[in-house]
């Protein structure tokens, strides 16, 4: 067969031997090292590396040499060839600027992640999304229908085999279950100002105090609210000139950017989990 590129991540107790099991696995099967990354977490004392090599040995024959060998750290343990694209499900409510972003980026191959499909509680984006050839689910969220709804994402999650949910400002919250069901796979983007500012009108807040940043953060969702472990943070600096509109629309910008990066590091497996904090292997 031809070479295939495999992207690997491993995460285990710290111990000796672990980067030279791993080498040896991939030199059995005729493999080069492309690119290799590794972080010991000092609080938890978790080892975390991702390895990208190539060789040209199937998958079922790939796995079972680097399962085999590594059997002995009990590692959690991912490997996937490069061109098996990670899968999405991207949740919108209404504001459509980072669902736009995501879709161009990956129709325009900016993004190595399919979105599968997109729901909505509202049905404004429909036109923006099936324009781009996706899906669009439209489900009803209220207090007697949320449960129904949400089981309408569990049945999409499974059918359609998705990796990560993305919630690209859906204005709804997750329920516990569903968090614990899906935990460290689904993503949230919000303002920085949490729980500074809290509501829809944060940057109207942000500009009566006179803030000089505005941010976002992109981070995992958990069953506390806005408190999941971060994947991605950015900033823009503000002066006492700039109007709320103006807060609006930087924000918008930096929510898009910093959501789209975070997609971007999950898409290539550069997103470990440690507690309630993540390692980055940065591109």
């Amino acid at each position: 067969m031809s070479e295939v590129t495999y992207v690997v991540t491993l995460q285990c107790r710290d111990t000796t031997g672990i980067v030279r099991a791993l080498s040896n696995a991939v030199f059995a099967i005729d493999g080069n090292i492309l690119e290799n990354d590794q972080f010991t977490d000092p609080v938890t004392g978790q080892f975390c590396m991702r390895t990208r090599f190539t060789c040209e040995r199937d998958v079922a024959e790939v796995s079972e040499r680097l399962e085999g060998d590594l059997a002995a750290f009990t590692p959690t343990l991912t490997i996937r060839p490069e061109t098996q694209r990670r899968r999405a499900l991207v949740m919108v409510s209404q504001f459509d600027h980072c669902l736009a972003d995501l879709l161009y980026r990956a129709e325009q191959g900016d993004l190595a992640m399919d979105i599968v499909a997109v729901v909505s509680n509202h049905g404004v984006c429909r036109e923006l999304v099936e324009r781009h050839a996706v899906p669009f689910v439209q489900v009803e969220v209220t207090p007697s229908t949320k449960s129904a709804a949400e089981d309408v994402v569990r049945e999409l999650v499974e059918r359609h085999g998705v990796d990560v949910v993305v919630l690209a400002r859906y204005m709804q919250i997750i329920s516990p279950q569903l968090c614990g069901e899906l935990s460290g796979r689904i993503v949230n983007i919000h303002h920085s100002f949490l729980p500074g500012f809290k509501g829809a009108r944060a940057y109207h807040q942000a500009y009566e105090r006179g803030v000089k940043l505005i941010g976002a953060t992109a981070h995992f969702v958990t069953a506390d609210l806005d408190e999941g472990p971060i994947i991605e943070q950015d900033v823009a600096r503000v002066t006492h000139a700039r109007r709320p509109t103006e807060f609006i629309a930087l924000g918008r910008d930096v929510e898009r950017t910093v959501l789209a990066r975070a997609v971007g590091l999950i898409a290539e497996d550069r997103v470990m989990l440690v507690g309630q904090r993540t390692v980055i292997f940065s591109q």
